[in-house]
């Protein structure tokens, strides 16, 4: 959805208030409390969508235990600020999103952090089928184009201080991504535990030796990279291009993020590979923040 649609189907916080207590609760609001249905509307002009419940006594509206809860800012900024995430494939800088919505930077950055912390709890199912695996490593420079004599290239994977990142995908498919201290073979079987079914699936990665120890639990198939980068089907293509989508958001418009926030960052990536093909981006992105 882009942002004229949102513009004007959202054009003021009733509309805003309106169209999410669609997306909660249909036509049968409950407590986000107690859970109980005998709840209220109350007619308050200063305060939009405010409910009671006869059960618990509480107050509440929609915005209740969700990203929105409690503030400040007009939801069709948020609106607005969603759809602006979701439809930047390589990411936006909370400077820009400050620029776009007329607001300060550390707002719109702490409203990138709901934003991305939504994307992050969406629960993903397990990879099934075809899935690469691999890991990266996101951070520093990128790397030196024109080689000059006095010129060291950039150093790059395993050794440096830049922060590991294990991810799979599903090949036509979702992908899964995490950051990782531990990229032995235990570390590597344990995500692959949490991520990917081994029942009718076919793990592919590069000759690291960690992977190996997948082999008890996975049929496992490996490309030598010192040899080629694809022997037919076997190749690990899919989950380079991913880790490309991660490292342009870095180096194009964040530039740096600690590795604290890089977990969101990363699910962001995630959330938007596995939604490329959601032509209402924006209406799943709604329901996910209620699921």
């Amino acid at each position: 959805m882009n942002l004229i649609t949102i513009f004007s189907l959202y054009p003021d916080q009733e509309a805003c208030i309106e169209h999410l207590e669609n997306v909660r609760w249909g036509d049968a609001p409950l407590c986000p409390h107690c859970g109980g249905f005998g709840v209220a509307r109350k007619s308050e002009k200063h305060r939009i969508g405010r409910w009671n419940c006869r059960d618990c006594k509480s107050s509440f509206n929609v915005l209740s235990g969700t990203i929105f809860e409690k503030t400040k800012v007009p939801l069709q900024k948020w609106f607005l600020a969603v759809g602006l995430v979701i439809n930047a494939k390589k990411s936006l800088s909370s400077y820009q999103l400050a620029r776009d919505l007329e607001l300060n930077q550390k707002t719109a950055w702490y409203m990138q952090q709901r934003i991305r912390a939504a994307m992050a709890a969406e629960q993903a199912p397990m990879l099934q089928g075809i899935v690469e695996a691999d890991e990266t490593y996101v951070g520093g420079k990128p790397r030196k184009g024109n080689k000059r004599d006095n010129d060291k290239p950039n150093k790059r994977g395993r050794g440096t201080k830049k922060t590991p990142v294990i991810g799979a995908v599903e090949r036509g498919g979702r992908v899964a991504a995490c950051v990782t201290d531990d990229l032995s073979g235990k570390g590597i079987v344990q995500f692959l535990k949490n991520t990917v079914d081994p029942a009718g699936t076919i793990l592919i990665t590069d000759e690291y030796k960690a992977y190996n120890a997948a082999k008890a639990s996975y049929v496992h198939a490996i490309i030598n990279h010192s040899v080629a980068y694809s022997d037919g089907e076997t190749h690990t293509n899919t989950i380079e291009g991913f880790w490309a989508l991660i490292k342009r958001a870095w180096y194009g418009s964040h530039h740096h993020y600690g590795r604290h926030w890089m977990p969101l960052f990363v699910a962001e990536s995630a959330w938007k590979y596995n939604h490329r093909n959601d032509r209402d981006g924006f209406g799943s992105f709604m329901r996910g923040c209620f699921a």
